[in-house]
This record gives structure tokens, sequence and C-alpha cells, in this order.
């Protein structure tokens, strides 16, 4: 019994060894198994600003995301979020991020809506290898930026296509000057985006004409009056009247708008572009403040609202927002809660592409940088650190209590009412609501009142009162303002579709000066003779030109006296021309008439001298010797045509060059330069630099009023005077009997009148200018104050006159030349016939040889000559045939048509008398 009981004893021991053991070995199991769960928690660092309506709306995205992952996506992971608010301290933030990092043992940091607290996240995280996923993005990624920080993930573009989105609705109502606006951090940047706006605006040719810089509104113990203060400085100072806020509080937004409607900056032709920081929160924006913020333009990121996880995030985040800031009278979500929502299931997807259970920080951030999904503010996928998307923008026009969408805008399609991007447009094709209830585009511009008219200012002193003449009456209030150029804007007054409250202001001072009056703002305007210059237009602008611009030499007039000036109305090839067809026209007349004409015949020398004398009598038309064929009739009327256009023309050449009026002694600017001969123009005006600078003229006397330049042509203190073309045509015009003008000229700009950089007047007046250019008002206007008078204009010198050519003339020789030669072939077609007429029958049948064709030829030109025929010898009953019997020779069996029938009678021939 006892051994029984000592075995029983020892089994029941053993027993509670074993169980002992079992015991041990599950909570050794039990351990390990709470040890592993524990190592699954992933913890992330939140850096926001809790206490704004965007950091609210970021914490409850991101709550929503993690519970998501939590209770649905992973059994085996869970996400713990730890939130900081350390403020506008720099030091905080350091603070905060340290805390995170070494007591809490976050292994992903997000958050930082502000790019300078993002940038010092980034340093400590790149030295404790921590992720970074910022909110923020610098204004300008650097290329560099990856290598210098690669623990730093941006969730947010950059501001760069915001911005061009702005240059681009400034360029679409050719805004042309505008006021950058922007709140300053607590950091003292403005994030680059001045200098990125600056950039933008000139690829558009515009330009900021004025930054109001604000304090952070938390630093200001009075901000309504602060902002008060600083609006008023700008609108004594600057006229552009388009405003674009860069970054501001919300805070700051509601004094600023509230302070610009006191003033009237909110209102009538002025516009304001908010940034997408404010416009986003627009629908938890107090309404007294929507009410004054009324026809601002604004700027979202555009993001779909139809997808399923989208309305199931939609439906939780209302109702947590809901609960947790009942004060909040907007409780729907904006792209800063869908970008914090998608920074947490980008680190969950992080989670998931794990393949064991450890997560170093390194294959953290490769798994984060390698995310690809569609989430709820865009499509996740990154590279170089940032997101990899072209943001697609969407153009809100502050309307009422709220706001309204307008178009979509992206960089590679510009605007587009549809969100596909078609039928796209380079202006917003959407209704605009601007401010002061208007319609109409604002022209951006502070535009004169009657309370605040237009200030132009006039010269006060011209050396030609037909373009600008003051009358000052006494007193410079009631001055008087007439002239060409005072006409010219009147009547462009008159084209402009809105009425322009003007006053004007003479003052005595040079063209440059009234234009650096409007450079620095004194006068709104300048009106008067002021020519385009390019030097001038770096700092005004000009409208288009009214009147052509140039610069033109005047000199005394005097007729040009040469002793062979007869020679001068024909060229020399027209004169050798002329002398050869005449001597032609000689020869043909005496081979027609000498047969038949007894005063073509006689001795050699007095036939020649007949048919000249003829031939250049009929230049005069006044021969008097007989003709007799028909054939010399048709030459010598075809001659005398010639003769008459030519004795015409020539008269008309040399009275033209005997009475046009020449630059002399004056030549060109060449003589004047050799000379050095004292020349004049206007001290005043930009002609004497520009003779001195290019032209290289040295002895210039200037010369005030119109009259003394007579007086100093008479005393001969100048050789020539420069005028501008306007100028030129009023003194020609008065002296056009004295003086003459040169054709060469040098080119300039034009008349034109003169606004500030950036004006919406230019613009309106060179369209008007155009009008009146077009309906004929400018050329009645300049005939009536410029063009010269009827007796003046037909004196109008010229440069010379053109001697006439062979081109003139070539026609009509070859008519006559023609024509002569055709009478010719057909009197010796006929001579021919005559001639074989009156051979022996023998003598015609006989075999022809060298020899015989050689007399026959001699004959025939005997035949011609004296009217004999080569034949053997026959009786006669005189040995010398009187002149009688030569010319009844001659004339036997002569056909009627070219000789007349009472050629052999006793009456006296027919004669041509052409006196």
């Amino acid at each position: 019994m006892a051994f029984l009981f000592i075995t029983c004893k020892k089994v029941i021991k053993f027993c509670l060894l074993f169980l002992i053991l079992i015991s041990f070995l599950l909570s050794l199991s039990h351990g390990d198994e709470v040890a592993n769960t524990t190592n699954e928690v992933t913890n992330i660092g939140a850096i926001i600003d809790v206490s704004s309506r965007i950091g609210k709306e970021e914490k409850i995205a991101m709550e929503i995301a993690a519970e998501s992952f939590n209770n649905h996506h992973s059994k085996s992971h869970k996400l713990s979020l730890y939130f900081q608010d350390p403020g506008k301290d720099l030091l905080r933030v350091v603070s905060a991020v340290d805390e995170l990092i070494k007591e809490k043992k976050v292994h992903v940091i997000v958050g930082m809506n502000k790019w300078e607290e993002a940038a010092l996240v980034a340093a400590i995280g790149n030295k404790a290898n921590v992720p970074v996923l910022s909110f923020a993005a610098p204004a300008i990624t650097s290329p560099i930026l990856q290598h210098r920080w690669p623990f730093l993930i941006q969730m947010a573009n950059n501001d760069s296509t915001q911005i061009e989105c702005i240059s681009e609705i400034v360029r679409a109502y050719n805004w042309r000057r505008v006021i950058a606006i922007y709140e300053d951090d607590a950091y003292g940047s403005d994030s680059g985006m001045l200098g990125l706006l600056s950039e933008a605006l000139q690829k558009v040719n515009s330009e900021i004409e004025y930054q109001l810089v604000l304090p952070p509104v938390s630093s200001l113990p009075n901000a309504g009056g602060f902002v008060l203060d600083e609006l008023l400085k700008l609108q004594l100072t600057t006229q552009s009247r388009v405003f674009i806020i860069l970054q501001s509080s919300i805070p700051m937004v509601s004094h600023l708008f509230k302070e610009a409607k006191k003033v009237g900056l909110v209102g009538r032709e002025s516009a304001w572009i908010i940034p997408e920081s404010v416009a986003s929160v627009l629908d938890s924006v107090n309404n007294s403040v929507i009410s004054s913020m009324e026809g601002a333009l604004g700027i979202k990121t555009y993001y779909s609202n139809s997808s399923n996880s989208y309305k199931d995030f939609y439906a939780q985040f209302t109702k947590i927002f809901e609960t947790k800031y009942p004060e909040e009278h907007n409780r729907e979500p904006g792209i800063y809660a869908l970008r914090a929502y998608d920074s947490i299931m980008t680190i969950s997807h992080a989670i998931e592409r794990t393949i064991n259970n450890t997560i170093s920080p390194k294959i953290m951030l490769e798994n984060i940088l390698s995310c690809n999904f569609s989430g709820l503010s865009d499509q996740i996928h990154f590279k170089a650190g940032k997101l990899l998307q072209t943001p697609i923008l969407r153009i809100v026009n502050v309307v009422k209590k709220g706001y309204e969408e307008l178009d979509f805008w992206t960089s590679e399609s510009g605007f587009s009412e549809r969100v596909e991007m078609k039928s796209c447009t380079k202006k917003i094709a959407g209704p605009v609501t601007w401010p002061g209830y208007l319609i109409q585009v604002p022209k951006g511009w502070a535009m004169p009142t009657k309370q605040n008219p237009l200030k132009i200012g006039v010269p006060g002193r011209t050396s030609f009162q037909k373009f600008v003449k003051v009358d000052y009456n006494g007193n410079l209030d009631n001055s008087k303002f007439d002239g060409w150029c005072i006409d010219v804007f009147k009547e462009v007054l008159k084209k402009l579709p809105y009425s322009l409250p003007y006053k004007f202001m003479p003052l005595n001072v040079t063209c440059e000066d009234l234009v650096d009056c409007v450079h620095n703002k004194k006068f709104d305007a300048v009106v008067g003779d002021l020519t385009i210059l390019a030097n001038r237009t770096k700092y005004v602008e000009f409208t288009q030109p009214y009147a052509e611009s140039g610069l033109s030499m005047i000199v005394p007039a005097q007729p040009e006296g040469s002793a062979w000036m007869f020679m001068k109305p024909l060229t020399w090839k027209m004169w050798l021309t002329t002398g050869v067809v005449l001597m032609y026209t000689m020869l043909v007349v005496w081979f027609l008439e000498h047969q038949y004409n007894p005063e073509f015949n006689g001795t050699l020398e007095n036939q020649i001298f007949t048919t000249l004398w003829f031939t250049f009598s009929t230049l005069f038309f006044a021969q008097r010797e007989r003709v007799y064929s028909n054939l010399t009739r048709v030459v010598v009327v075809v001659w005398l045509f010639v003769v008459l256009i030519l004795t015409s023309s020539y008269t008309a050449n040399l009275s033209s060059m005997l009475t046009v009026q020449r630059l002399q002694p004056v030549r060109d600017i060449e003589w004047l330069k050799s000379s050095n001969a004292p020349i004049g123009c206007d001290g005043d005006s930009f002609v004497m630099t520009y003779l001195q600078e290019v032209l290289k003229l040295t002895n210039i006397v200037q010369v005030t009023t119109e009259s003394a330049y007579l007086e100093h042509f008479r005393n001969k203190s100048i050789t020539a005077a420069f005028f501008e073309i306007p100028y030129e045509k009023v003194f020609i015009n008065k002296y056009c009997k004295g003086f003459t003008s040169s054709t060469q000229t040098y080119r300039f700009g034009g008349f034109g009148f003169v606004f500030p950089k950036g004006s919406p007047i230019t613009k309106d007046f060179s369209e008007a200018i155009l009008k009146l250019l077009e309906d004929g008002s400018l050329i009645d206007l300049e005939k009536k104050w410029l063009i010269p008078s009827s007796e003046c204009s037909t004196d109008k010198t010229s440069s010379d006159t053109n001697p006439l050519s062979i081109q003139n003339f070539w026609g009509l020789f070859l008519i006559s030349a023609t024509t002569s030669t055709i009478c010719l072939l057909l009197s010796f077609i006929r001579l021919i016939k005559n001639y074989q007429h009156h051979q022996e029958p023998k003598e015609e049948n006989a075999t022809p040889s060298p020899i015989r064709v050689w007399n026959k030829a001699v004959g025939l030109a005997k035949f011609f000559y004296n009217g004999e025929i080569i034949t053997p010898p026959r009786a006669s009953s005189s040995s010398t045939p009187d002149l009688h019997s030569r010319t009844s020779l001659r004339w036997e069996d002569t056909n009627t048509i070219d000789i007349p029938d009472d050629i052999t009678r006793a009456s006296p021939p027919s004669e041509i008398e052409m006196s």
C-alpha cells in the first residue's frame, strides 16, 4: 500500500509539473503574440493648425482614413495618429517634430501647410530617416530638392500652375498693370510667389505696378485701421485697379475687402483675384465677408465628386465634422481634406506593399514613392519626390452669398466650359459678375470722373501755334486751347464709347519734360505735337499715330540756270535717236520725190540742201516745197505727227525745268557737313539731338518761333532749316514762294497722345484714331490746319524734273520708221517695173550673166536718177534731151495713184502747206 501511495504521489507531482510547463510555454507564446502585435503598429505624426478651418478638415480626414485602414484593410497592421499644433513659431515646430520622433517613435510625418515649416521638418526628418509628406510645395520646385531632402514627399502641387492661370486671366481681359497683395507670414516671406507672378505677367505683356505687403493679422492690434491706411496710400499713388491676392489668411482677407469697399476699390472698373487658399474655404466664410468680396474671381483645384469612394468619405466627414464643430455652418470637405485623406491612404498602401512584418524607413520611403492609385483629390503617383499630375483648375465667381463655378483651365488647353477640356478658348466663356454688379469687363484702371478729371498736360509754348495754341487770358484757369492737336483730341473723344472728363494743364517745358510728367504721375496724359520715339516708349505709352513724322530740310528756293539748259529736256540717247529718224525720213522723202519733183532735182548740192531744208522745216511746220507723190504725203503726215508730240513734250519739260525751284546752293546733308554751314532747328524738340548725334551736324542755331526762321534766312545766319513733316507743311504753306523742301526724309514714329504704361485708355484712343483715319475726319482736319492752299500747292517744290528718254517715245519712232520703210519699198517696186517696161525685148530675153546683172543695176540707177535706160544708140532729134523730155520719160506709164493726172500740165503742181 505504501508503494502504491508513493507511486500515485509521483504521478500527481509529474502531472502538476507538466501542467506548469504547458502554462509556461503558453505564457511565452502569448507574450510573443503581444510583442508581435505591438511591432505592427505604424505611428504617424501630424503637424497641423487644428484651430483653422483647413486644419479642422485635415484632422478629421486623416482620422477617417486611419480608421478605415484599421477596421477594413488590414488585421496585422494598425495606424496610430499623433497630432501636434505648434502654431506660427518655428521653434515650436522643431520641438514638436523632436517630440514626435523621439517620444512617439513615429515612422512618418505628415502635414505642414507652409513651405517654410515643411522645409524645416524635411531637414529634421532627413537626419532621422523619417519620411515627411508635406501638404505644401515651394512656388518653384528646385531640381536639386530631392537630393537635398530625399525623405521629403510633396502631396501638393507647386504654385506655378495657379500663377500661370492668374496671368492668363490678366491677359484675357487685357489688363496691363496689376497690384499684388500678400500677407507676410510669420517667416517674413512671400514663398517666392511674387517673383513667379512678375515673370508670368511679363510673358503676357503686363506688370506689377504696386506691391501691398501686409503683416500677419495676429501682429496687428487694429488690423482694420492698418489696412485702411495702406489702401488710401495705394489709391493716391497708383492707377491700376486689378488686385491679385497671392496669399492671405481668412481674417486678413476679411479686413482687406471690407476696407477696400469703403474707399471704393471694390466697385466700378476694378477687378479682384483670390488664390486657392481663400477660394477653397469660401463656403465657411461669414456672409458679410462674402458680400464685400462680391465680383471677385477665385481659383480652386478641381476634383471629382461622383466616385463611390468620395461619396462614402463625404458621408462620414459631414457627420463627424458636424458633431465635433457645430459652430461651423459649412460641413462639406474641401481640397485640403481630400489631400489629407490621400496622404494617410498613401501610407497605408506603402504598408500593404511590405513583404515581412518589419518596415525600415528606407523601405517605407520607397513604397510611398512607388504608390500609384486613384485618390480622392487626383491620381496619386510620384516622381522625383513630387506628385506627377497636371491639375485642372476651376474658376469661381463670388456672387451674392456664395460663389458660382465658371470655366475649367489647364496650362495645356486654356479655358473650357467642360472638364473634358473640349472647345477650349482663350477667355472665360461663362458670364462673370464683376464688382459693382457690372456685366461689362472692368478696365482695371482708375478712370477719371467729374470730381477727379483726367489731368492732361499741354505744351505751353510751341514754335508753330497751328498745332497747339494756349491763350492764357491773364489767368491760368481761364486759358483757352486751340490748334490742330487739340481738334484731333476732341474728335477722338467723340468716338469713345464712354465719357472722359478732362482738364487741360499748360506747362512751359520741353517735350521730354512732358513725357517725364506722365511717367512721374504728375499728368494722366499729354496732348500736343509729341513724336513717338523708341526711348520715350520705355516710360510711357503712345496711341496710334494720328500724323506722319519725319525730318525734312527747308532751304531758300532758287531757279536753276545753265547755258546748256535747252539740252536737258531730252537724254542724249533721245537726241541721237531723233536725229537718226529725221535723217532716215529725209532720205525717204528725197527718194520718193527725186524722180517726179523738179524742186528735188538739179545739182547734187542743190538736192541735198533742198532735202535737208524740207525735213528740218517740218520740225516747225514751215515747209513750202511741193510734194507730188502720195507715198511722200503719207511719210510726211506720220513724221509731222511725231514732230508734234516731240515738240510739245520738249516744250513742257523745258518749261518745268526753267520754273521749278531747286535746292541750291544747298545740295544735301553731306554738303552741309563738308561746308559746316549753319542750320536752324527747334531747340526744345528732339530734332537738335538727332542732328547732333545721328547726322553729325555741329553748326546748329536754335530757333524758337516760326517767324524767327524767316529772319534767320534773310540775315543769312542759317543756310537750311530742319523741320518735322507737319511743321514743314505749315511753313511751306505760308512761305511757298520763297522756300523749298527736300523730298529725302528721315522717318519717325509720328505724332501720338501720351498715356501712362498700362492705361486701357491708350487702346481706346488708338481704336478711335483708326476710325477717324478710315472715315476721313483726320484728313479734313489736316486740310483745315496744315495742307497748303491752292496757290502754294501748285508751286510745291520737287527735287528734279527728269529728262525725256527713248523709253517714252520708241513707239512713235517705230511707227514713223515703219511707215517710211513701207513707202520706200512700194516706190522701189514701182521703179523696177517701169525700168523693165522700157527695156528692149531682146535684152529682156538675153541670158543673164554677172556683167549683165551689173549693167542692169547701173541702168536702174541711171533710170532713177536721170530717167535714162542703157540701150543701143537710136536716132534722136537732139543729142541732149531737155528737162521736159526727161521728165516726160520718167512719167511715162506712171500709175495715176502715185502721180496726179495734171502733173504734165502747165498748171502749178499741188503742194502741201502745213504752216
